[in-house]
Order: C-alpha cells, then structure tokens, then sequence
C-alpha cells in the first residue's frame, strides 16, 4: 500500500500559521512582483477567484470581498515544509518520498493491516497538523496514482477525516466513477480533449479500454496510468520525468537597471537560484542561458537584447561553477552605452540525474574537492540560514529586488521575526 500526503492549500496555510484570525477567511497569495493569483484558500475559491488572475484585474474585488492577500514568502514556505517532511520522514523512514513542497508519498508495505493503517494516517494528519500548524490530506491505495485519487476524494468530503482509503475492488470502481478523466495524475490537459474524443468521460471509462489501445493513443506513459488505475503498482517516484529545463527569472522594477554591476548581482543570483532547484531535485544540468532585455514597451529608449549560452564539459549543480558561467555569459554580450534592462534570467538545461554523470578526460575542475566545498558550504547555510555563504557576485545590494508588497515576516528562518509572547 502507499499514502500521499497532500498540505491543504500550503501557501495559505502557512499564512495562517502566523495569523491564526484568518482561519475559515478567504486569503490570496501572489506570485512574484505580485503579478497574479497562485494560491487560493477554499474560501477564495467560493468567491469564484480564478487561478492566475492578474491581480490588478481582480484588486476591487478582492478589497470588497475583504480577502486577506499576501506576496510569496518563499522562505517561509520552504522551512514549514521542512517540518512537514521532517515528521513524514519520522513515521515512514524508510518508504518516505518528497514529491514537491508541499506533496510527500509513503510506502507503507510491511507496517500493518489496511485498518491499522488508516487509523494510523488519521493520527499522522492530527500530528502534523498540531505540531505545525498544516492541515494535510492523506490517500491510500494500492498504487500511486490511486492514493492521488483518494487524497482528492479526501479534501472533498470532512468524512475522511483527513484520511481517504482505496483498499477492495469495490472502493476502486466507485472512486473511478466518480472521477473526472482530466483530474487523473499523469493524464492532463493535453490528453483531455483526446479521450474526450472517444467519449471517455471518467477514469472508470479509461480503465475499459484496452492496453494496446492505450499504448496506440498514449504510449508508454499512458499504459502505467493505466495500469495503476486498475490497482497494478508499475511508477516509481524516481523514475518520474525531471523538468527538461530549469528557468529563474525576474523583471525590475521602475526603470529597470543600467548598471553592469546591478545586472550581474541579479543574473548571479538567479544562477543560484536554479542551482538550489537542481540540487533539490537531485540532478545536474549540461548548459546554461542568460538573458535580459529592456522594455518592449519604451519605444523612448534605446532596446537591447541579450541572449547567450554556453554547453559545460561536464554535468554540474556546483553553485560556483554555474554562477561564474552566468556572469561570464552576461559580460561577454553586455552592449556599451545606456541601456535600462527591464528584465532578466538564467535558464539551466540538458538535464540528468546527479548519479548518471558522463566525466571528462580533460575536465580542468578537482570534482572529489568540488564536492567537499559544496558539502561544507550546505552543511553552514543548513544551520546558519539561506545563503549565509554565498559567491562574492551576489552582493547584498539587491536594487533588482521583487516588488512584494504584501509579504509577511519570515518568522521561522530570521531571528528579527520571530514572534515575541509578553507575559
């Protein structure tokens, strides 16, 4: 048997955390340089605000509405999944698997019975939820993409108790009944409109077609999806498909940026940025791109365009070598004259795993010492706070930083925020 565990609307959640008056109240976050919508709390969604509306579209009703909204507080995010996965890691050491920030799958064969284990995952949720303050939805089933359908069914219906089980042929067949194909992991919108095509309506219709029909309309990934949903265990997490690419990117505020040093902190930073992406997800990428360009829209000014990219001898995720990359790239393409970047990023590809490397005979870089360094230098930031070390290029300057005008404090990761209790 596996469980997923899914937190609840995580970004409004841990909002929540800190501000326990916005609890049953409709709260927004925004996406960087609080562009738009990218997490709703169920009653945000109530009111019918859309997922990736522009916020300045939809700022009066938020306002008549009363609707809590926040900018992105990534920091914040990130550390209350930490303790998520930390007390997910503790009950299931050795079946734990994170899937995303907010998403963690359990192996649960070998730890009891179907019903110990259901009572068991109802006290997990409880658990988590009083220790962090995160309510979470867990699904179990048979396989995978089953246990991602019955932690849906489990948000869905209080019932559950934060708990929904898929144990018996019976179970399975309803809950793929009552199942929208384009709801199913591993199907999506592009295979939507396909299946709809042929009149498959739910993930009950799916499963009665045959395999090779599958395999004809959606290959190999298609036939696992397949299988799965009909109770047969064939996806590892690990096998799962990495991001063929990587981008972090930003635009600036006001005028933009003329100066070279200000373009290099920020391109240097973005680097990093895309590194702490690959090193989270345990792979290395084999190029690398910088952009920046100025407004499109300032026909008064001077344009420039800056693209270039660079292939590297070896796979890497080493925070130095990819951020002296990025700013090479950027001086090499850097125009003489007055020029106001409105935007800029990095964007890392041809990615593989960190355990599949293909070394080189001529690499000029002592990998065994590389690594050392890159272990040290995590091992200080782990316990010291986010980029306490960091390459010399990233400056602190930050003119290049997000608009965020709604951000909350970083209460778990900077001692200047955390809460204070008077007696």
């Amino acid at each position: 048997m596996f469980a997923i565990v899914d937190c609840n609307n995580f970004y409004a959640s841990c909002e929540r955390v800190f501000n326990p008056h916005l609890r049953h109240k409709p709260v927004v976050i925004l996406s960087n340089n609080d562009g738009c919508i990218i997490a709703r709390s169920n009653e945000a969604k109530e009111l019918g605000i859309k997922m990736g509306a522009p916020f300045y579209q939809v700022k009066e009703l938020l306002e008549e509405k009363e609707v809590a909204v926040f900018s992105s507080n990534y920091n914040l995010y990130g550390d209350m999944s930490r303790r998520v996965m930390r007390l997910l890691y503790e009950y299931c050491p050795d079946g734990f698997s994170q899937y995303s920030i907010d998403e963690a799958f359990l192996d649960l064969d070998g730890m009891g019975s179907t019903d110990v284990l259901h009572q068991q995952c109802i006290q997990l949720a409880k658990t988590i939820e009083r220790s962090t303050g995160i309510p979470v939805t867990i699904g179990i089933a048979p396989t995978k993409t089953l246990a991602k359908m019955a932690s849906k069914f489990g948000k869905k219906h209080k019932g559950y108790q934060g708990c929904c089980l898929i144990d018996t042929d019976e179970k399975r067949e309803k809950a793929l009944k009552l199942f929208p194909i384009d709801d199913v992991w591993g199907v999506g919108w592009r295979n939507r409109d396909k299946l709809e095509y042929y009149g498959i309506k739910t993930a009950w219709d799916f499963t009665q077609k045959s395999e090779g029909w599958v395999r004809n309309l959606m290959h190999v990934t298609g036939v696992r999806t397949w299988k799965e949903l009909r109770g047969i265990d064939c996806i590892d997490v690990e096998e799962l498909p990495h991001k063929k690419s990587i981008c972090t990117s930003r635009s600036f505020q006001n005028e933009g940026l003329s100066a070279i040093a200000d373009v290099e902190e920020a391109v240097a930073n973005f680097a990093a940025a895309c590194v702490r992406k690959l090193r989270e997800q345990h792979t290395c990428c084999t190029s690398i791109t910088v952009f920046a360009h100025t407004s499109r829209f300032r026909t008064d000014q001077p344009s420039s365009y800056i693209y270039r990219s660079a292939n590297l001898q070896v796979p890497t995720n080493n925070l130095q070598e990819i951020v002296s990359y990025a700013v090479k790239l950027l001086r090499a393409e850097w125009k003489p004259g007055t020029y106001f970047y409105k935007k800029a990023g990095v964007i890392v590809w041809d990615i593989c795993r960190d355990n599949a490397i293909q070394t080189s005979l001529f690499d000029p870089i002592d990998r065994n010492k590389q690594a050392a360094l890159t272990k040290a230098i995590d091992e200080i930031n782990r316990k010291n706070g986010h980029n306490t070390v960091r390459v010399a290029v990233q400056g602190y300057r930050k003119n290049w930083h997000l608009k965020s005008e709604h951000l909350t404090k970083q209460y778990t990761t900077n001692i200047k925020d955390i809460l204070l209790v008077k007696s």
